[in-house]
């Protein structure tokens, strides 16, 4: 899509009509007027952020692949927005909204989709492999379905310490039909592991249409592995977080997992090389953009609220792209890694050399 639409330009009416009142589920009724303006600016982040990546691109900054979140952000945002000290986060390749939603700054974000040493991942990972421990995301990962196992990993982990935490491991709807995937469920559910499997699903694997791709409800395969699941809207971020409040309290308090489907849409190709226009309609897109655009949702419910006004509104989209453009001028100004570099953090023991054990050459020229 190129078209420019405005940034506060509302949807009809019938965008929140006629369905549940999110806002009262308990997990939504105790936000605080500036915690719901938090979950909004930062939905707003991710898009100025992404939005200006894409530009980037253009311009022949960015190498490689780069696949956009936009149109996805209160998926994201709702999930992270409920972790804990001890939950976990793991996703696909399609991960800028997840970082950010986790707390990531954009200047290494950025950064890292320059190939720049200063990024996340030091210029090795690109646009698909964010890494950030200390905020408890483990990535970012180019290989489809590949995170899924390692996701129920960290739950094993989290199990293995006592420790009352929960792994979230996104994937998109074309992941479900990887066989890695179906054997991480089947662990799951036999060690019953503290693992929440979300599915963010965006309609299209790649350039074709859930439809032609998938038999059956995507989440209602959890139940050949005795495990809950559920199924939610991912353009309203109470939504998403009433729901997820669910499954994640099951994971942190019964050790459980389970599996949640959540609906959602993507803007842009399945990355920007993609001609996303020979398998899907102009106007297709418009219509969920028109009446289901996430941040535009969220924007209703929060003026309908009295949270939100129309300069505030002005002045968190004015931020949000100023802080996006600064991320932009960070990556272009900061240096390249260097050859000696591509030797480093690949093997501990390289990056050590006092407390090296093993012997013989860690590296062949």
């Amino acid at each position: 899509m190129t078209k420019k639409t405005s940034t506060i330009a509302k949807p009809k009416a019938d965008a929140t009509a006629a369905r549940p009142d999110f806002s009262r589920a308990p997990v939504n009724a105790a936000l605080t007027p500036a915690q719901k303006i938090d979950l909004y600016r930062t939905m707003v982040r991710i898009r100025r952020f992404e939005e200006r990546s894409l530009r980037a691109y253009q311009a022949k900054k960015i190498g490689g692949f780069l696949h956009l979140y936009i149109g996805q952000e209160a998926v994201a945002v709702g999930c992270c927005s409920l972790m804990g000290k001890h939950d976990h986060v793991i996703t696909a390749y399609r991960d800028h909204g997840h970082a950010i939603a986790v707390g990531m700054e954009l200047n290494p974000l950025m950064a890292e989709l320059y190939g720049k040493i200063t990024g996340c991942s030091k210029g090795k990972g690109g646009s698909m492999h964010y890494f950030d421990p200390t905020r408890n995301f483990w990535g970012g990962h180019g290989i489809v379905g590949g995170q899924i196992p390692l996701g129920t990993g960290l739950a094993y982990a989290l199990k293995y310490q006592g420790k009352k935490g929960a792994a979230m491991a996104f994937m998109g709807d074309g992941a479900v039909n990887q066989g890695a995937v179906h054997e991480a469920y089947n662990l799951a559910a036999l060690w019953n592991l503290p693992v929440v499997f979300v599915i963010e699903n965006n309609g299209y694997s790649m350039g074709t249409s859930q439809a032609r791709s998938s038999a059956g409800e995507l989440a209602k395969r959890a139940e050949g592995y005795d495990m809950p699941w559920g199924q939610c809207n991912g353009h309203d971020v109470y939504e998403v977080r009433a729901c997820m409040d669910k499954y994640l309290t099951l994971a942190r308090e019964e050790s459980r997992p389970s599996t949640v489907e959540i609906d959602s849409y993507r803007y842009r190709g399945h990355s920007v090389a993609d001609p996303d226009n020979t398998y899907r309609s102009k106007a297709e897109v418009e219509e969920y953009r028109r009446t289901k655009d996430p941040i535009q949702v969220f924007e209703v419910i929060l003026t309908a609220e009295g949270v939100l006004t129309e300069a505030l509104m002005e002045k968190i989209h004015t931020d949000a792209r100023a802080e996006a453009d600064t991320a932009a001028d960070f990556a272009e100004a900061s240096p390249y890694p260097t050859v000696e570099d591509i030797q480093k953090d690949v093997y501990w023991e390289a990056d050590h050399p006092t407390e090296r054990k093993s012997q013989g050459r860690l590296f062949f020229d």
